[in-house]
């Protein structure tokens, strides 16, 4: 039986353009072995018909393959259309499972062309600093069947009908190069929408479409700014199968809202004496109200935001308040988050809140933003960082919580203009970030291993808005170092992908004719000339590559093939010898400082070498052999100027030059294990302490596992003393940080994702959980775990495109239990290692004979491999 469908890997997603859209599902059957021998897909507009197994859009008939992604290949969908699909398969034996479970998908617009709404807005004035409202009045002439608002915009938007806010999305579109690309986004809104009279209203934000905060990346200077604007089709589909639209037009009316002032870098300010209640209902008199003006759209490129939205995840209540004195109270979350804060207040008329939002406190107990404001660049004490402002209305208990802004913080600061009565209840916090399913899960029995882990995903999600950014205080920037340093802890725990295939047009649509691409992405147009050498911007091979690991999917490669190959031809051309310095290096050592050239040319052979593999993927041979070649070429230069072969040694020998050439498969084969005893021995000589920035915190734990030092690997790993993960938790970090000393002067931001590999780390050099190149999406599992010393117990799972994987493993006495779980419909490669005197058996029988392969050397350790079909294992080890 076939179960957790979804179409262009969201589920039953509305208001999708794809022409034709993959759908994928997983097989359920828990017997071993099992196994989808052939699949039928069908595909239609009645759902009845499909539930029967009929399509009348597509009928793939029954086709011999254990598949489980494939592309629509049936009739032209047509826009504003509800498909229904369900898909039946077969089973080990052939024999067909129950009925399939149905799902569908919806298209939005299709065609840019089918929109009939203008682009408006209340002013040209790009400085003018309160948000507006627009509002319409209309009326549902018929009985409604059902209603979908399409609404783009430049900036952002909240989206109300009779009143009542539409969807619990925030900060909807989500940030491109607004130039460029603009995104729409689709809305069911038929509960909410009535027949006879109705009204719908929205109220802009600026975001980073009209940037008035200025700060040293010139967002203010963006070539798009403007007034924000947006185009609005409501279209309502009748009983009796007519349909009427709704659209955006000079007849709106239009007035300045109580926000203010909005700027997601800094803060918003809110005039509770502005309120206008009722101003998206239809009883609102609006004839003081002005009309609205058009607007030329901010780009010709308008299409779907098909992806994970961020909303307001979790509710964090205060965990503690301190008051100060009359005026100022200081709210502790007890944890540090991505998001906004809401207060609840009462007092007179005009007075004056501001909510200063931190991670650090100083001592006399204020909130302290030194660590985190040194790139801002204010004209004047208007727009304080980090710092809302909320007049209160005097009409009662008064709520405020921003609507285009989030900050990164732990503490709130709350001052008055004159004295008031807080509670601990009286402020709660929400974390934020694109609300990305979670697929992984780890826990062992050293606590503070599944805090580092537990630390990493907090700021992975912290971090993601759309985009991956750096830090969601200080910058919110889409670092491309930061992004590909974090994807495989990205992958390993949530369905990030719709995230990526976002990002990855941000890069398409950033990306100069000769291939550059800017260190940040987007960017208003900073960041070409500083920090984009390959060992930031090889996003653009190691992104797309990773999400073909994962998924098995390759439209990633298709988009993104040219991409690359244009950003590796442009690195060959600057540099024809193999060898570049184009970079920023090993970012924020411990101590030791590695030649940029050594591994910004190891990024320049890596993103050769994706290419390679990419080419080979997509059948394209010629550059395949032209692409394998070149890698070949950069790696024999690396190794010619930085690997002594009779010592094997890179460079000076610290760990970073060790580690780097190690994972990244730079290390001829034959000095392999030379170079790992070296990279051992000098982690040992610094205490088995980090002595690494930003690259070489990817590599180290994965270089000494992978080659068969995991004892040392995981010694490092759970270290609690400087410079550690481990010491920053024992600070009481929730969070990761962007510098291993916690009394840096700079680059000290609480919550970064820099040094986020270790997430990664866990499920692979623990779990030994690994996705197999030869057959991507976990179609074929590699297993290798490693039941390191000190650690009694361990247990990682991740949900693959086939289903969960698990790899878990317990110490008992001189006995190991080693539990593992592979998927319906895939398979895995289990490698153990082979201790002298020491069997493996599962369910009580020797592992030998066909199942068993010849032992074989990897790195220093001896293992066996045992292949595995789906199912569920237990091996002892003893």
């Amino acid at each position: 039986m076939s179960t957790y469908l979804r179409s262009e890997h969201l589920i039953n997603p509305i208001g999708i353009d794809a022409p034709n859209p993959r759908l994928a599902w997983r097989l359920e059957d828990t017997r071993r072995g099992a196994k989808q021998t052939a699949y039928q897909v069908f595909v239609g507009t009645d759902s009845l018909a499909v539930s029967q197994g009929r399509g009348n859009s597509w009928d793939s008939g029954k086709i011999s393959s254990d598949a489980n992604l494939v592309v629509y290949k049936g009739n032209a969908l047509q826009p504003f259309t509800k498909y229904f699909w369900r898909v039946d398969v077969w089973d080990k034996e052939g024999q067909k499972g129950g009925l399939g479970k149905m799902a569908s998908f919806e298209t939005g617009l299709m065609n840019k062309q089918n929109w009939q709404g203008a682009w408006i807005s209340d002013s040209r004035d790009v400085n003018l600093k309160p948000a507006p409202y627009f509002r319409k009045a209309f009326t549902a002439s018929k009985k409604v069947k059902s209603a979908r608002a399409y609404i783009a915009v430049g900036g952002l938007y909240e989206l109300y009908l009779n009143g009542k806010k539409v969807s619990n999305h925030r900060l909807d579109p989500m940030y491109t190069r607004f130039d460029r690309r603009t995104l729409y986004v689709t809305h069911d809104v038929t509960s909410q929408l009535k027949s006879g009279q109705n009204a719908i209203g929205v109220l802009l934000g600026n975001g980073w479409f009209n940037h008035q905060s200025t700060a040293v990346w010139y967002f203010h200077e963006a070539p798009w700014r403007a007034r924000p604007a947006f185009c609005l089709d409501l279209r309502i589909t009748y009983e009796d199968g007519t349909v009427e639209t709704v659209t955006s037009g000079r007849d709106w009316k239009t007035a300045l809202s109580p926000v203010i002032f909005n700027s997601i870098y800094t803060a918003e300010h809110y005039d509770a004496r502005l309120e206008q209640p009722g101003w998206n209902t239809v009883d609102f008199n609006d004839s003081k109200w002005k009309g609205a003006i058009d607007r030329s759209a901010p780009s010709q490129n308008i299409v779907a935001q098909a992806l994970h939205p961020i909303r307001n995840i979790e509710a964090i209540p205060a965990k503690s308040m301190q008051k100060l004195n009359d005026t100022t109270y200081v709210f502790d979350l007890g944890r540090n988050i991505s998001g906004v804060s809401q207060i609840k207040v009462k007092g007179p008329a005009g007075t004056v809140l501001r909510l200063k939002h931190g991670e650090r406190l100083y001592k006399n107990g204020h909130v302290d933003l030194s660590n985190i404001d040194g790139h801002y660049r204010p004209t004047d004490n208007t727009d304080p960082f980090q710092t809302d402002i909320f007049i209160l209305s005097g009409k009662g208990e008064d709520l405020f919580m921003p609507r285009f802004n989030y900050k990164g913080y732990q503490y709130v600061e709350v001052t008055f203009n004159k004295p008031l009565t807080l509670t601990q209840e009286n402020l709660s916090g929400y974390f934020m970030h694109s609300d990305v399913p979670p697929v992984g899960q780890v826990k062992s029995s050293n606590p503070t291993l599944d805090k580092i882990w537990a630390a990493t995903n907090n700021s992975y999600l912290a971090n993601l808005f759309g985009y991956p950014t750096d830090c969601p205080q200080r910058e919110k920037n889409g670092w491309t170092g930061d992004g590909h340093i974090a994807i495989e802890t990205g992958l390993y725990s949530f369905d990030g992908i719709t995230i990526y295939e976002k990002w990855m047009a941000d890069h398409r649509d950033e990306q100069q004719p000769n291939g550059v691409l800017p260190a940040i992405i987007p960017t208003s147009g900073w960041g070409y000339d500083w920090a984009n050498g390959p060992d930031w911007t090889s996003t653009i091979a190691i992104i797309p590559w990773n999400i073909y690991l994962f998924y098995g999917d390759v439209k990633i490669l298709e988009d993104n093939y040219q991409n690359m190959k244009r950003y590796v031809d442009h690195i060959t051309e600057s540099s024809p010898g193999g060898l570049t310095s184009w970079g920023l290096g090993d970012w924020v050592p411990v101590k030791s400082q590695s030649p940029v050239e050594l591994t910004s040319s190891g990024y320049y052979f890596v993103d050769a070498s994706i290419l390679a593999s990419a080419a080979k993927v997509l059948g394209k041979q010629t550059d395949y052999e032209q692409y394998a070649a070149l890698a070949n070429k950069i790696r024999n230069a690396i190794n010619a100027k930085y690997l002594n072969k009779e010592t094997g040694i890179y460079g000076k020998g610290i760990q970073t030059e060790l580690s780097f050439p190690l994972y990244w498969n730079i290390v001829p084969d034959e000095l392999k294990s030379k170079v790992a005893a070296n990279l051992a021995r000098r982690v040992a000589a610094d205490n088995f302490h980090l002595d690494v920035g930003l690259l070489g915190a990817k590599t180290l734990l994965n270089a000494l596992s992978e080659n068969g030092y995991a004892d040392i690997a995981y010694k490092v790993a759970a270290q609690e003393t400087y410079p550690s993960w481990g010491w920053w938790i024992k600070n009481g970090a929730t969070t990761l940080y962007e510098n291993w000393n916690i009394q840096a002067e700079k680059d000290i931001s609480l919550n970064h994702i820099m040094f986020g590999e270790i997430g990664a780390w866990i499920y692979k050099g623990l779990g030994g959980i690994k996705p197999d190149p030869a057959e991507p999406g976990f179609k074929h599992v590699i297993l290798k775990p490693h039941f390191v010393a000190g650690l009694n117990q361990f247990e990682a799972s991740h949900q693959s495109p086939y289903g969960t994987i698990v790899s878990s493993w317990k110490k008992s006495g001189n006995k190991l239990i080693y539990t593992v779980k592979v998927p319906a419909n895939s398979s895995a490669t289990l490698y153990l290692p082979a201790e002298t005197g020491k069997k493996v058996y599962e369910n009580g029988k020797l592992m030998n004979g066909t199942s068993a392969k010849n032992k074989q050397e990897s790195g220093r350790e001896l293992m066996q491999t045992i292949d595995l079909v789906a199912g569920s294992y237990q091996f002892e080890i003893k």
